[in-house]
């Protein structure tokens, strides 16, 4: 599966975003017809713009292609439907279920780390272990908000200086973004995150490569080490995402638990945190 990258021009008429959706997935008309339910001959007859898809049909099509809820918005717009998933922020009240549920995951998480982010790891959320944890190795309060967690590991200022395995943990971050993309759409703000990260000494080009030697990336879990008083500590993070989002906000948070990786680390996290918070 390929991945989109809206930096490209992408056409705005319904048949030509859904050729390129169908591009992008290499999905065949005959496929999408199959998967979808449809006709490959309405499907050609929407492609070139003879024939006008009902809401459902279009839905149909739009959840066969993985496009992503704000990506759908815009294919109802186009067929001339009014959009049908909110796009209000993620604070939003009608939000309050999904941030309710995240506040209690951040909670139970304790005494270790855990962050919700967007869709460009913007922090939004945090637990008290958080920024306790990370103001052992950097001034949190000196950095500018909003506070993105890349630029905080991928900055030489940031916690990078503290990271025992920083060159691993960046190169998989790197290729973290282009595949964890919210429906692997590489938007143009997605594009100039990835190019901020490619900005900072050290980091190479070919790190984008998915695949390559030595890359961590195809582990379930990035392990990361972090240097305390000259012993490194183990930690590993999992990500939790909404399982059937409505909204769009809701489709683009992620929750990212930090755990230690060894009982000596456990302890040793512990010990830090009394320490901090005295």
């Amino acid at each position: 599966m390929s991945t989109l990258n809206l930096n490209q021009r992408v056409p705005q008429e319904l048949g030509g975003l859904l050729r390129h959706w169908r591009e992008v997935r290499g999905v065949s008309q005959l496929d999408l017809s199959l998967d979808a339910g449809i006709s490959q001959r309405q499907i050609s007859f929407i492609e070139s713009g003879r024939s006008a898809p009902g809401r459902q049909t279009l839905l149909n099509i739009a959840q066969s292609l993985g496009v992503p809820l704000r990506e759908r918005n815009v294919l109802l717009l186009s067929a001339g439907y009014a959009p049908m998933y909110s796009e209000a922020g993620w604070n939003a009240e009608e939000m309050s279920v999904v941030t309710d549920a995240a506040r209690r995951v951040l909670q139970q998480n304790e005494p270790f780390p855990a962050i919700v982010m967007d869709r460009y790891w913007n922090v939004l959320m945090t637990n008290r272990a958080a920024p306790d944890f990370f103001n052992c190795f950097v001034d949190m309060a000196a950095r500018a908000g909003p506070r993105n967690i890349l630029h905080l590991i991928f900055d030489p200022r940031g916690l990078r200086p503290h990271m025992a395995n920083w060159e691993a943990v960046a190169r998989s971050l790197v290729q973290r973004v282009q595949r964890e993309s919210v429906g692997h759409v590489v938007d143009l703000q997605t594009q100039q995150l990835l190019d901020a990260l490619l900005s900072y000494p050290g980091v190479r080009p070919e790190w984008r490569s998915q695949g390559m030697a030595g890359s961590a990336s195809t582990l379930p879990m990035v392990p990361m080490g972090f240097i305390n008083n000259g012993a490194v500590l183990n930690y590993f993070s999992l990500i939790t995402t909404v399982g059937t989002p409505l909204t769009v906000a809701a489709q683009e948070l992620r929750i990212e638990c930090m755990f230690p990786a060894d009982a000596e680390t456990e302890a040793q996290h512990v010990a830090l945190l009394d320490a901090a918070r005295k």
